[in-house]
C-alpha cells in the first residue's frame, strides 16, 4: 500500500493523538452504555429490552431501525437483522424508526475516516480504524450517511434481537418450570416439545425485560439465516405505493401555519436594504421575520397557506451584498486553476514519481486535464420542516439524517435545552447527503419562535432548494504518466484542486471548529485504488472558494471515479492495452478487484465484436467498502448517443438483502449517469443561474438503460451498497462515447460536446 505523504503523516499523528486523549478521557463514557430511549414511552403493556426492541402484552413485536429510510431499504434490512436473532419473521413484526438518540449513534460512519484504503489492513490503519469508532461513540452522531448503516448496525442490532431472546427464554423457562436449554422459540413463541407447552414472547416480555441482560450472546451461524442473505419484503413499500402520509411534506397539525423563506442568492451575504411592505399587506400573511443561521441570511415567510407564503416571498425587495467568493463559473475556474499550481497533499506517492518522469521520452509520456462541475442534489421531495415551540417545548417533523444533529442545533437556535426538543423523523422523499443539512431545520424552529405557540410548516421552492444547497464541489485534476516499453505504466502522477467538504461542512454545522490538515474527499477514489504502479502519487489541493459543498451521492468519489477511471482508459488507449486486461494486470494483488472486473467482463461479453455503432466502456471504483464494476454500452442513432444496457458487478463481502442491493446499485447508477449526461451549476453574479429540473434535468425514464447486475461476496469484509454505484457511472459513458466515436472527453456534464437520446 501506498506510504502516506508528509502532510497526512502529521495529520495522522494529530488524529491518533486526539484519539488516544478521547479514550483515555472518555473512556468511563465509552463503556457506559447508553440509555435506552424507548422506556420513557412506552405503552400500556409494553416492555423494552434494548433500544432495538420493544414487546407488548399482546404479542406486537416492535422493531426500532433508527437510520433514515430514504428509499435505499434500510428500514427492511436493519429489521432483519433484528428479528433473525428474535427468531420471527418480518411479517409478525411493526417497524418504527427511533427517537432522537445517542443510543442510536453510528460508529461506522467514522472508521474509514483515516487516511487508509479500504484494503489496508495493517496494524496501523485498523488501529486508527478502531480508534475513530470510539471517537464515534464518544460523539454519539445518529447519523445516515457514508453507506454506513448495515456496517455499523450488523453486530449491535442482532447481538440487541439474540440478548432479548435469550431473556425471553430464561422468563419461559421460569413461568413453564422447565429449564431454559428444553425451549426452543418460533414465530414470537416459545415452545417446550417435551410438555407441548408453549407461552408467547408477549406472555413474558414484562419479566423477561426485568431480567439483566446476558453477559454473552451467541449468534447464529450465517448457515442459519432464515431472513439475512436473501430478498425480504420491503416494509416500507405499502405505505409508499398507497400514497400513506409518511413523508415530512404529509405533516398536517391543528392550527398550523405554513411558510417558506427567501435567502440571499449570494451565499452569506447579508441585505444591504430591504423592503417588506409590499409582501407584508399581500393576502394571507402572518408575519415576515429576518433568518439568520450559520447557513447565511434571509427571510421567512409566515401565512395561512403555503401559495400565499411563495407569493409574499416573491415580493420582498432586497439588495445583498456582494459576495465573498468569485462572482461567476469562469473566475472560479480561476481560482481552482491556481490551487492545482500549488504544492498537494499526497495520500498515495509510492515510489519515487519525480525520478521515474525526469528521463522519460516524451512518447511514452501520456497527460489530461479533467474536471467536473458544481451539482445539487434535487431530491424529490422538496425540502420541508414543521416546527412547533410551546411552553418551552419544541416539536420538529421532518426528514433528516441527523436527528442528534436536528436536536442540538435547533436547541441552540431558539435557546432551550435538548432534551426539550423532540424531533420526529419521517421518511425521506430523497436524500443523497442533502437532509444530513439543518438548514431547513433551524428556519423551520426561529419561524416557529414567532408564531405564538402554533405549529408552521415550512416548504422550500424549488427554485429556492435548487439555489441554496450544499453542492458536490467543482474540480479539476491534472494527469501524467510515463508507459513503459510494454505499455504498462511504471508511474502515475495525479493531483486534484477542489473546493474542502470537511471544511465547509464544519462552518455550517460546528462554525467554532476548524478543519486539521487535508481535506480525504479531494483524492477519495483516486489515492485509495486497488492498482499497483511502482510509481503512483495521488495528491490534493483544498481549493478557496466559499460557496457551500458537502456530501452527494459517494462524495470525493464521484468525482475521482471520473478522474481516475477516464486516465486509466487513456493509458490503456496509449499502451495499445485492453481496458479489462490493463485493469486485470494491475490489480493483480488484490483478487476481489479482479474477480468483479472478470466478472462484469464476462456478463457483458467484452471482447466479442459489437455491430457498427455500437460500442461498450468499462470503469472500476472501490467505494465505501465495496468493489464495484460497470460496463456501459451505448449506441449511434439519429437522436443521439443511445445507453443501452449496463452492468453491474459488485463485491459487497457480505449480501444481507440481494434484491435491495442490486436496486441500490441500480439506483445510483442512474443518479451517476444523470449527473454525467446533462448536470451543471453554474454561476454568474455570484448566483446559482438554475433553478429546476428545466435547466437541470436528470435522465428521464425513456433514456434509462436495461441494467443486468451481479453481487459477489468474495472479499471478508463488509462493504457499503447505498452511494458505491455512482462513481464507476460516468467513466464507464464516458469511455464507451470514446469507444464509438473517439472522442475522448475529460469534462461533465458529457451533453456539452454529444447529444443523447
Amino acid at each position: 500500500m501506498a506510504s502516506i505523504g508528509k502532510i497526512a503523516r502529521r495529520t495522522f499523528l494529530i488524529g491518533a493523538a486526539a484519539v488516544a486523549g478521547g479514550v483515555a478521557v472518555g473512556y468511563y463514557y465509552y463503556r457506559k452504555p447508553f440509555a435506552n430511549p424507548l422506556e420513557a414511552d412506552l405503552g400500556k403493556g409494553e416492555a423494552t429490552f434494548n433500544p432495538y426492541v420493544k414487546i407488548g402484552a399482546d404479542n406486537t413485536i416492535t422493531i426500532v431501525t433508527p437510520r433514515a429510510e430514504m428509499g435505499q431499504g434500510v428500514s427492511t434490512t436493519l429489521a432483519a437483522m433484528v428479528a433473525e436473532e428474535l427468531d420471527v419473521g418480518l411479517d409478525l413484526v411493526k417497524v418504527e424508526h427511533g427517537p432522537a438518540s445517542y443510543a442510536y449513534y453510528n460508529a461506522a460512519i467514522l472508521q474509514e475516516g483515516g487516511p487508509f484504503a479500504f484494503f489496508d489492513e495493517s496494524m496501523t490503519a485498523e488501529a486508527v480504524r478502531s480508534g475513530l469508532g470510539v471517537v464515534g461513540k464518544l460523539l454519539a452522531l445518529q447519523g445516515t450517511g457514508g453507506s454506513s448503516s448495515m456496517r455499523d448496525g450488523f453486530d449491535k442490532m442482532r447481538q440487541a434481537g439474540a440478548a432479548a431472546r435469550q431473556m425471553l427464554i430464561a422468563a419461559a423457562a421460569h413461568k413453564l418450570g422447565v429449564s431454559a436449554g428444553e425451549l426452543e422459540t418460533a414465530n414470537g413463541t416459545v415452545l417446550h416439545k417435551a410438555s407441548g407447552k408453549s407461552v408467547t414472547y408477549g406472555e413474558v416480555a414484562a419479566s423477561a425485560s426485568a431480567m439483566p441482560p446476558p453477559a454473552e450472546v451467541k449468534l447464529k451461524d450465517k448457515a442459519d439465516w432464515k431472513l439475512l442473505g436473501k430478498p425480504q419484503k420491503r416494509v416500507d413499500m405499502l405505505a409508499k405505493v398507497t400514497g400513506a402520509p409518511i413523508f415530512g411534506i404529509d405533516v398536517r397539525l391543528p392550527e398550523m401555519l405554513y411558510g417558506t423563506v427567501k435567502m440571499s442568492p449570494r451565499f452569506w451575504s447579508k441585505p444591504v436594504s430591504v423592503d417588506l411592505a409590499k409582501a407584508e399587506k399581500m393576502p394571507g400573511v402572518v408575519k415576515i421575520v429576518p433568518i439568520e443561521t450559520s447557513y447565511g441570511h434571509g427571510f421567512g415567510v409566515i401565512a395561512e397557506n403555503t401559495w400565499a407564503a411563495f407569493k409574499a416571498a416573491e415580493a420582498i425587495e432586497a439588495k445583498w451584498a456582494d459576495p465573498e467568493y468569485p462572482l461567476d463559473s469562469v473566475a472560479i475556474g480561476e481560482v481552482l486553476k491556481q490551487a492545482l499550481g500549488e504544492k498537494g497533499s499526497a495520500l498515495r506517492n509510492d515510489g519515487n514519481v519525480d525520478t521515474a518522469f525526469a528521463d522519460a521520452p516524451r512518447e511514452k509520456i501520456v497527460e489530461a486535464d479533467y474536471a467536473v462541475p458544481y451539482l445539487a442534489h434535487a431530491t424529490m421531495e422538496p425540502m420541508n420542516a414543521t416546527a412547533r415551540l410551546k411552553d418551552g417545548a419544541l416539536d420538529i417533523w421532518c426528514g433528516n439524517q441527523a436527528p442528534t444533529l436536528v436536536r442540538q442545533l435547533c436547541a441552540n437556535a431558539v435557546g432551550i435545552e435538548q432534551d426539550k426538543v423532540t424531533v420526529h423523523t419521517t421518511f425521506l422523499g430523497g436524500g443523497f447527503g442533502r437532509r444530513v443539512e439543518m438548514d431547513y431545520a433551524l428556519c423551520a424552529a426561529l419561524m416557529a419562535k414567532e408564531a405564538g405557540g402554533r405549529p408552521v410548516k415550512v416548504t422550500w421552492t424549488r427554485e429556492e432548494d435548487m439555489r441554496h444547497d450544499a453542492y458536490r464541489p467543482a474540480a479539476i485534476g491534472k494527469f501524467q504518466a510515463r508507459l513503459g516499453d510494454d505499455g504498462l505504466p511504471v508511474a502515475v502522477d495525479m493531483k486534484i484542486a477542489s473546493p474542502s467538504v470537511i471544511a465547509s461542512t464544519l462552518r455550517r454545522l460546528f462554525p467554532s471548529l476548524s478543519a486539521m490538515g487535508p481535506d480525504k474527499t479531494i483524492v477519495d477514489g483516486a489515492y485509495d485504488q486497488p492498482y499497483t504502479i511502482p510509481n503512483y502519487r495521488v495528491s490534493g489541493v483544498a481549493a478557496p472558494v466559499s460557496i457551500p459543498v458537502g456530501s452527494w451521492r459517494s462524495v470525493g468519489s464521484s468525482i475521482n471515479g471520473f478522474f481516475h477511471e477516464g486516465f486509466i482508459d487513456e493509458i490503456a488507449t496509449a499502451g495499445k492495452t485492453d481496458p479489462v486486461e490493463l485493469r486485470k494486470k494491475l490489480m493483480a494483488a488484490y483478487p476481489s478487484a479482479v474477480k468483479v472486473v472478470e466478472t462484469v467482463a464476462g456478463m457483458a461479453k467484452w471482447g466479442e465484436a459489437l455491430p457498427a455503432g455500437k460500442a461498450k466502456g468499462m470503469a472500476f471504483t472501490l467505494s465505501f467498502g465495496s468493489w464495484v464494476g460497470e460496463i456501459v454500452q451505448v449506441a449511434d442513432t439519429p437522436a443521439g448517443i443511445r445507453i443501452e444496457k449496463v452492468w453491474i458487478a459488485a463485491d459487497v463481502g457480505t449480501a444481507l438483502d440481494p434484491d435491495i442491493i442490486k436496486a441500490q446499485l441500480i439506483s445510483a447508477a442512474i443518479y451517476g449517469l444523470s449527473a454525467a449526461m446533462g448536470q451543471e451549476i453554474t454561476f454568474a453574479d455570484g448566483m446559482v443561474e438554475q433553478s429546476n429540473f428545466h435547466d437541470f434535468d436528470a435522465m428521464r425514464i425513456f433514456q434509462c438503460p436495461v441494467f443486468e447486475v451481479a453481487v459477489l461476496e468474495n472479499f471478508h469484509k463488509m462493504g457499503g451498497v447505498g452511494e458505491v454505484g455512482t462513481p464507476p457511472a460516468a467513466p464507464a459513458l464516458a469511455n464507451a462515447i470514446f469507444a464509438l466515436t473517439g472522442k475522448r472527453i475529460r469534462r461533465l456534464p458529457l451533453s456539452k460536446d454529444v447529444a443523447f437520446a
